[in-house]
């Protein structure tokens, strides 16, 4: 059932708009001043409030301070026999939905509540899409130095209307970070568009960034708006940008520069407030080099960088992502949470490299989740749902898990002694162990660092 809140000190008026609202179906409450109305809000699930400024004990303008401070879904119509233009705007900049003098007009009363009913049930749609969006982009905590400072710099920069550039492999979470970054900016509540540079054909990513008026091409039937212009107010991701034409590079610069372009086969300058995060897997400085990529277009973008190790460089993080993904995929399909055998979680933290990193990680957990047959996990269900993969697949069934470990110790104390120069102190820096320590692995791998 809708329900109307009605406040208003003037009994007639209550009474006519309530026998008029419960004629359309909607459940009526009633307060003759600003305190019985606060306590009304404080009981009752209310769609919409029709408030009246002038109110004896808390006025209307007080009630609809605090009502849009406690519950900023509901929709408050102001009515007043006593209404200017100031009053008004003032009313609308504080969050009213609208504004109507007395005498009231009923039929504008009926039609302005139903409006306000079906914006009111859009926005909570909206939220809860939002909501259900968002569970697949969470940013899990870490624990590692890399992920500290990575949230470190998010922080900072999130409040600001700075352009954020992210570089990492593929699936180390450049999305999930650049929806972190819009989520705790001003920009929360307005839109967050991803855009996958290479999806797109290139002969499309003008029209699908820009948008295009009816006729400009074969098949423009009508007027399309476009990635900038659906940002509008919030946040514009560009995935993949190195994947981008030269030509398209040259007009994102100049949108860039000027926060204002033309749809494709338009000639109307459109104006736009966008904050742009762009993001790429690739060494861009070699892409500039090699002529695919404009220089003055990085330097445009490149404002906050922010650089995502692969998985492989902050092995801290897979525990808690592990859990994150068993626990958040038994909640999705509604099955008791799976454990990993000692084994198996021993394989995935120190041995597996993680070409795919987190998205592999995710996706990994998922199937585990969902093909598992019993409650733990074993090192065999993990063999059987990796592909396997040269080079990063490093279960092989010549060797035991005890003799993998091994390999990968010595490869990762290899790589260390050789980037501190074969030096003992150096390498157990690096490696966060005692010297004494090092010495003996050293001795027990039969390491040979002459």
């Amino acid at each position: 059932m809708r329900t109307v809140l009605i406040v208003d000190d003037e009994k007639n008026i209550r009474e006519t708009l309530k026998d008029v609202l419960e004629d359309e179906g909607y459940e009526v409450l009633l307060a003759d001043n600003g305190k019985s109305a606060l306590e009304i809000l404080d009981e009752n699930a209310i769609d919409v409030i029709l408030l009246d400024l002038w109110l004896p004990e808390i006025g209307g303008m007080e009630v609809l301070n605090k009502t849009k401070k406690m519950y900023d879904d509901i929709q408050i119509i102001i009515i007043s026999g006593h209404g200017t233009i100031d009053t008004a705007v003032r009313a609308t900049k504080m969050g009213a939905f609208d504004f109507i003098e007395k005498p009231l007009s009923l039929e504008r009363v009926i039609n302005l509540v139903d409006h306000a009913v079906k914006i009111r049930g859009l926005k909570k749609e909206n939220i809860e899409l939002r909501k259900q969006s968002q569970k697949h982009y969470y940013m899990v905590k870490g624990v590692s130095q890399a992920f500290m400072e990575i949230e470190s710099i998010i922080k900072s920069c999130a409040s600001s209307n700075s352009r954020v550039f992210l570089t990492g492999e593929n699936g180390t979470g450049k999305e999930v970070i650049a929806r972190r970054i819009h989520q705790l900016s001003s920009r929360k509540n307005a839109p967050f568009v991803a855009v996958n540079c290479a999806a797109i054909p290139q002969t499309l990513i003008e029209a699908e960034l820009f948008g295009y008026e009816k006729g400009a091409f074969t098949g423009a039937v009508k007027d399309k708006r476009g990635k900038f212009e659906l940002a509008n107010n919030g946040t514009i991701f560009l995935d993949e940008i190195a994947d981008m034409s030269l030509e398209a590079q040259s007009k994102v610069l100049r949108v860039l520069e000027e926060m204002q372009f033309e749809r494709v086969g338009g000639v109307t300058q459109i104006k736009i407030d966008v904050r742009v995060i762009a993001a790429t897997n690739k060494d861009l400085m070699s892409e500039i080099k090699n002529g695919n990529f404009r220089e003055d277009l990085y330097y445009r973008l490149n404002v906050v960088p922010i650089n995502i190790p692969p998985l492989r460089q902050r092995r801290e993080d897979i525990p808690p992502l592990i859990n994150y993904y068993l626990d958040f995929f038994a909640r999705e399909n509604n099955k008791k949470k799976k454990i990993l055998s000692e084994e198996a979680f021993t394989f995935l933290y120190k041995v597996y490299t993680w070409p795919g990193n987190i998205r592999e990680l995710k996706n990994l957990m998922e199937r585990l989740n969902i093909l598992t047959k019993g409650d733990e996990i074993d090192l065999q269900d993990v063999k059987s749902n990796i592909p396997h993969r040269k080079g990063h697949y490093l279960i092989d069934d010549s060797l035991s898990l005890r003799e993998a470990l091994e390999n990968f110790e010595r490869n990762f104390i290899t790589n260390a002694l050789r980037a501190g120069g074969y030096n003992i102190a150096k390498a157990a820096q690096m490696l966060k162990v005692e010297r004494s320590n090092l010495y003996k692995l050293i001795k027990r791998l039969g390491l040979n660092i002459k």
